[in-house]
């Protein structure tokens, strides 16, 4: 039986027409309406508005491969090679980025689309002003997109970056943003600090030349004036200096009674850096100064040591005494010498010792005038009492 069919498609939709399950058809927006006998038409339609994020289904790439007649003014074809990156503009503006080796479509609308392409076969660099617009990207599409295709590595301030591409060596970073395409190849970038750099030391169990055992907690100031040096022979700059401080120290203390190293800690870390400076300067490691911050002694010897340092206190407090005691009875017995033979003098001396004591009395009561007080007995008395 026959019986008209009415297809209607909208704007932001294209219709795939089939007539026993052959395609004949693609729709444009409209009304379409067709004889059919027997159901023998069926109609697929597909949405075109969201063709950007979504692109055209495998199923549709399929038939305008076989039917490219039909699809020619409907879709637009891209491709990248197998060392190609895509850039996806609409209207002016970048949207997305597509990989290598890559194919697909898009619907034509009134937006149109372009892809540009860049071999990265050889240079995998992002320019300048590309770099300018994928490190600000915020749209979605272009977000994840980039996050895929981008390898990003910032250098720090202060800092030097080498760029690995498969694991060789291929340049060196200055300070500041990079980006490249990770497409065919693994790329890492290793950062080393150039600034000066503060380490502490803590000292194990060690042994002095006369069996003290002891810890030594180092300070030190270092910093790498060859970073390629460091890179090639070293891979950790901060370990190695760490131990090779380690051993210096167990060296020199070793060397070394407790009472030398406590004597002065100035020629430990002098002798500790000098052991150190030139194995580290052969790595591009510079050593600028090694500080011996605490000596710490087991239990039992701090309490021997401070009894030592006691009994050294106790020996100078009474030698000092000793001195001035030795130094009072000399100027005692050279004061006699000179009373000895000066009477005057030694009245002079009588009268300094009598006005002391009456400065501690309350009367004071003198017969016989003034031979009384230079030949007789002075009697001395208090408010209760008179002589």
């Amino acid at each position: 039986m026959w019986y008209q069919k009415q297809y209607i498609i909208s704007e932001s939709q294209r219709g795939l027409l089939f007539k026993n399950q052959q395609l004949v058809a693609v729709l444009t927006p409209g009304v379409h309406k067709f004889w059919d006998w027997s159901n023998r038409y069926q109609l697929q339609s597909y949405a075109i508005n969201n063709t950007l994020q979504e692109g055209v289904k495998p199923d549709v790439i399929m038939l305008a491969d076989l039917h490219p007649e039909l699809f020619a003014e409907q879709l637009q074809f891209w491709e990248t090679g197998e060392h190609q990156v895509g850039l996806v503009y609409q209207q002016g503006v970048l949207r997305e980025i597509k990989a290598p080796g890559q194919r697909g479509a898009w619907w034509k609308t009134q937006q149109p689309i372009t892809l540009e392409t860049l071999d990265i076969s050889e240079t995998f660099s992002v320019s300048e002003p590309l770099l300018r617009v994928l490190s600000g990207a915020r749209e979605p599409l272009l977000s994840r997109s980039a996050s895929a295709a981008l390898a990003v590595a910032s250098v720090a301030e202060g800092h030097m970056g080498f760029l690995e591409v498969d694991g060789n060596t291929q340049a060196t970073l200055k300070p500041g943003l990079h980006l490249w395409w990770k497409f065919n190849r693994i790329i890492n970038v290793q950062q080393f600090d150039l600034r000066l750099q503060n380490m502490e030391v803590n000292g194990q169990e060690i042994l002095t030349r006369d069996r003290v055992s002891l810890r030594i907690n180092l300070s030190t100031m270092w910093q790498i004036t060859d970073a390629a040096k460091v890179k090639r022979e070293l891979a950790d700059a901060k370990d190695y200096l760490y131990r090779e401080l380690q051993l210096a120290l167990r060296t020199v203390v070793s060397t070394q009674t407790l009472d030398e190293l406590l004597a002065d800690k100035n020629l430990l870390n002098e002798q500790v850096q000098s052991l150190v400076v030139e194995k580290a300067a052969g790595y591009g490691i510079s050593l600028k100064s090694v500080g011996a911050r605490d000596i710490i002694l087991p239990g039992e010897m701090k309490a021997i040591l401070t009894q030592v340092v006691e009994a050294q206190k106790q020996a100078e407090a009474n030698h000092i005494k000793r001195q001035e005691e030795t130094q009072s009875t000399r100027s005692m017995h050279n004061t006699a010498k000179v009373m000895e033979g000066n009477p005057v003098l030694l009245r002079l001396k009588e009268l300094e010792v009598l006005e002391k004591i009456a400065a501690r009395i309350s009367n004071l009561n003198v017969y016989g005038g003034l031979d009384g007080v230079m030949n007789d007995l002075v009697k001395l008395t208090s408010d209760k009492a008179r002589v």
